[in-house]
């Protein structure tokens, strides 16, 4: 694909699943891809180079160029210096994708500080990491492409899943304001909630849905918000299964009143107000 050939693409958690297919489709489009992955357990525990390796071999022996990370996204000196492997290898960057995740689901009444912080360390503050790190970069040349993998659990919740839900609609309110922010400076911010089966679906969904949903359905349409063709921002889709939709948040038309409302009035009122049949995309009316 053009708008891929020799363009710089970080592709975070890149050692299975998603992050692998999305490495190889990047690599086989002609970008050269930095393959980072901490090599850690679904959970987050543990650390190793072997996943990460794996890719970059798989990537090199069909003809592409890829090379190696191991920095853990989750702190900012990591996601530096995810940064400077690619600009030390490849002299450039021009995409980054933030698919780096663990899970680790329990009910929020067993939820503690540890899963709930770690869950949001890796996913929510490691894409703002890694963004903030390439952002500088891409507003000096004026171009740059950033896709975040969002979740149908932030979208639309899921039981067991507060911490990782939160966390993935977390990555939605952020590519809205640098959606915004990127605009003069061509940066496209975009969002995938993918359905794929990956190990970190293994025990989310049923078997036979899982059997439906590889994740080659998904890594196109990622390849595409990546490339220098896509000059759409803001947009968040669900993809998997051969089927790709737009999500987007939609506002009916307010109820209006003159003065301070008491709790009655906005009790009598409360159907008109919960009304979604006139509802319109949402506009932040501060904006």
């Amino acid at each position: 694909m053009p708008g891929l050939t020799d363009r710089v693409v970080i592709v975070t958690g890149a050692g299975g699943g998603l992050g692998r297919e999305y490495a190889r489709l990047l690599a086989r489009e002609g970008a050269l891809v930095v393959v980072n992955d901490l090599g850690a357990n679904r959970d987050g525990t543990g650390s190793g180079t072997a996943v990460a390796d794996a890719v970059v071999a798989e990537i090199r022996a069909a003809g592409g160029t890829a090379v190696a990370n191991y920095d853990s996204v989750a702190t900012e000196e990591g996601a530096a210096s995810l940064v400077r492997t690619a600009l030390d290898e490849f002299g450039a960057i021009h995409g980054v994708l933030n698919n780096a995740g663990i899970l680790r689901d329990t009910s929020f009444a067993n939820m503690n500080r540890d899963d709930w912080e770690a869950v949001l360390r890796v996913h929510l503050f490691g894409a703002y990491h890694v963004t903030h790190a390439a952002w500088g970069h891409f507003r000096e040349q004026g171009h740059g492409r950033i896709v975040m993998a969002t979740s149908t659990s932030g979208l639309f919740g899921n039981f067991g899943q507060a911490n990782y839900g939160a966390a993935k609609l977390g990555l939605v309110g952020l590519l809205n304001t640098l959606a915004i922010e990127g605009g003069k400076y061509d940066i496209t911010v975009n969002a995938v909630a993918p359905m794929a089966a990956t190990r970190m679906t293994t025990d989310v969904a049923p078997a036979d849905l899982l059997q439906r949903l590889p994740p080659a359905h998904v890594a196109p349409v990622v390849g595409y918000l990546l490339s220098q063709e896509c000059d759409d921002t803001g947009v968040v889709l669900i993809v998997g299964g051969g089927s790709v939709q737009r999500v987007q948040l939609f506002a009916n038309k307010p109820v209006l009143f003159p003065d301070v409302p008491s709790i009655d009035e906005v009790r009598e009122n409360w159907s008109r107000i919960t009304d979604m049949a006139d509802a319109q995309p949402g506009v932040n009316p501060a904006g």
